[in-house]
């Protein structure tokens, strides 16, 4: 069994502490925050576990083995970065951490004290994503043309993070990992309605090297709550909306093929209009299967799908979109 503390009872916090309160592989030692109301409600949900505001007391504790930071953005790399010191294994919700060189900073102090590191990038442990990865890997798409994610709602603004930062974490990683490369340079654009130099909407574009695009718009000022991306290959498409009930993934037997023996336009490119399947599968809670390869890798210390590479990367991406908004959308080339 894992002894493991969750720091930052908040929205996400919750989610996290009720997942190793319930996984039988843990055991919730500690709940932290600053908030003592916050505190004194979980309590109520979690009597086995102590309740603290004090983070040194989780450090100095040489029973605790895990870490899970679930504060706001800002937290995130000091947090880190004494939990390592202190000898611990860490969990980091996404951001990872706000700078390019923290991450690099907290990757090479993981890998000095023999720690482990994981960043909650939740949808690479969707089984959708997951699924959507290996059909591209197997060809099953065809060549990716392009993808498009959306991820809006109208709901919590922020203050200390923009929408860019907030919310683009859960696209960028689950497009890098189901391309399984690194864009070649990133643009974005946004405004700035509500709250001075705080992005509440960022259009933002990646290219890679081998033709494929990828367009991710994010929003906390919209009508609608969308949750859905789109890829588009030259066999099949394929779209995965996370708020249906049932239906989460349906892949559509369309395209286009162009013939190299034509007399017209319409010979020329022939459109293929196919069946659409709704492949059954069967659901668990993403962030349970994260949470339990999390202690799965302290256990029997493997190395994390999203570890602290993993992290930085989606941190380089972010980094050159908020350089690219602050320059109306020039292109920023990653290196």
């Amino acid at each position: 069994m894992v002894e493991v503390a969750v720091v930052g009872i908040g929205g996400w916090g919750k989610n996290l502490a009720r997942n190793y309160a319930q996984i039988p592989e843990a055991n919730l030692r500690y709940v932290c925050d600053l908030d003592q109301a916050k505190l004194d409600q979980a309590a109520l949900q979690y009597p086995g576990a102590r309740m603290t505001s004090d983070y040194q007391q989780l450090l100095d504790d040489p029973e605790l083995q895990a870490v899970v930071i679930a504060t706001t953005a800002p937290g995130h790399y000091p947090l880190a970065k004494q939990a390592l010191l202190a000898g611990k294994d860490v969990y980091v919700e996404k951001p990872f951490v706000l700078e390019v060189a923290h991450a690099e900073e907290l990757i090479a102090l993981a890998e000095k004290n023999k720690r482990l590191i994981m960043v909650g990038h939740l949808l690479e442990y969707h089984p959708v994503v997951v699924r959507l990865r290996d059909m591209i890997r197997n060809g099953e798409l065809g060549q990716v043309y392009y993808v498009y994610a959306q991820r809006l709602n109208l709901g919590t603004v922020r203050g200390d993070e923009n929408a860019l930062w907030n919310f683009a974490p859960h696209d960028i990683s689950s497009i890098l990992y189901m391309l399984g490369q690194e864009p070649t340079d990133v643009s974005a654009r946004g405004q700035s309605y509500l709250q001075k130099d705080i992005e509440d909407v960022v259009f933002m574009s990646l290219n890679f090297g081998n033709r494929a695009m990828a367009h991710v718009h994010v929003s906390w000022l919209d009508p609608h709550k969308t949750r859905k991306i789109t890829i588009v290959g030259s066999r099949k498409m394929a779209v995965f909306d996370d708020l249906e009930a049932s239906e989460k993934l349906r892949i559509y037997d369309k395209g286009a093929q162009v013939s190299t023996d034509y007399n017209s336009f319409a010979e020329y490119v022939g459109l293929r209009f196919g069946d659409i399947t709704m492949p059954y599968m069967k659901f668990v809670e993403p962030l349970q299967i994260e949470c339990r390869h999390f202690l799965d890798c302290v256990k029997n210390r493997k190395t994390p799908v999203s570890d602290g590479l993993d992290g930085l990367r989606v941190v380089k991406v972010l980094d050159a979109a908020q350089r690219s908004l602050k320059q109306n959308g020039q292109p920023i080339e990653l290196k």
